[in-house]
C-alpha cells in the first residue's frame, strides 16, 4: 500500500471549517490489473459493492461534509423566514393585495366623517407612493446603468477568480495523478522483480526438499540393503 497525501486546496478556497485531512490510503490502480485480466473478478466486486451500499445510511452525510446552512435561524427577518418555510413546503405564493390600488369609496351614502377621512388618508398615501415611485425611477434612470455595469464587473471578476480556482484545483488533481501513476509504474516493476526473485526462491526450496527426499529414500534404500548384506555374512 502507498500513502499519497490529500490534494492541496487552490490559492482561493478556504476550507477553513474542515479538519486535517489524513493520508489516503489506496492500492495501485494503475498496476494491479486482475480485473482487466479476470472479467470474473469484476461481477466478484460488483456484488460485494452492492450488498456494503445497501447497508449505508443514505441519509446520513459523511463525515467530512460540512453541515448544511440554516437560514434566518434568528428573529431579525420572520418575513423571510417565514418565505423561506413557504417555499420549503411548496406552497403557492399568495396573490397581490390590490385594495392599495384602489381608491373604494365610503360603502354607505352618504358616507360618514370617518369613512371620507379613511378614503382621503388612503387616496394621500397612494398618491405619496406615486410620488416616490417617481423618484426611484429618476434616481435609477440616472445612476442605475453605472450601478449595474459596477455589479456585472464585480461579478466577471468573482467568475473569474473562481474559474481560476477551478482549472488550478483540475491542474493541481491532473499532477497528483500523474505522480501517483509515475510511483506505482516505477514501483510496479520493483514489485514484479520481487515477485519473480520471490517465485524463483520458491522453486528452489522445493527443488532443495524434493531433492532431500530423494536422497533421505536413497540413503534408507542403502541402509536395506547394508543390513541385508550383513545378514547374508
Amino acid at each position: 500500500m502507498i500513502s499519497y497525501p490529500a490534494i492541496p486546496d487552490a490559492n482561493h478556497y478556504q476550507l477553513s471549517q474542515m479538519a486535517a485531512i489524513e493520508d489516503i490510503f489506496d492500492s495501485l490502480p494503475y498496476y494491479d490489473d486482475d480485473l482487466q485480466k479476470f472479467p470474473q473478478l469484476r461481477e466478484k466486486v460488483d456484488q460485494e459493492l452492492a450488498r456494503e451500499l445497501k447497508k449505508i445510511d443514505q441519509s446520513t452525510l459523511h463525515a467530512k461534509v460540512p453541515p448544511p446552512i440554516q437560514l434566518f435561524t434568528t428573529d431579525d427577518h420572520p418575513l423571510l423566514k417565514a418565505e423561506l418555510e413557504r417555499a420549503r413546503a411548496g406552497q403557492p405564493m399568495p396573490s397581490i393585495d390590490t385594495m392599495r390600488y384602489q381608491l373604494p369609496a365610503p360603502t354607505s351614502n352618504p358616507g360618514s366623517d370617518e369613512e371620507w377621512k379613511e378614503a382621503l388618508d388612503n387616496a394621500r398615501a397612494q398618491l405619496q407612493h406615486q410620488r416616490i415611485r417617481q423618484t426611484n425611477l429618476a434616481l435609477l434612470q440616472t445612476y442605475g446603468a453605472n450601478a449595474w455595469r459596477i455589479n456585472n464587473y464585480l461579478f466577471e471578476s468573482t467568475t473569474k477568480q473562481f474559474e481560476k480556482a477551478s482549472e488550478d484545483l483540475k491542474q493541481l488533481t491532473v499532477e497528483v495523478n500523474r505522480e501517483r501513476k509515475n510511483d506505482q509504474e516505477r514501483l510496479g516493476k520493483q514489485l514484479t522483480s520481487l515477485e519473480t526473485r520471490w517465485t524463483e526462491l520458491i522453486s528452489n526450496i522445493l527443488q532443495i526438499e524434493m531433492a532431500n527426499i530423494a536422497l533421505d529414500a536413497e540413503i534408507d534404500r542403502l541402509n536395506k540393503k547394508e543390513a541385508e548384506l550383513a545378514d547374508q555374512l
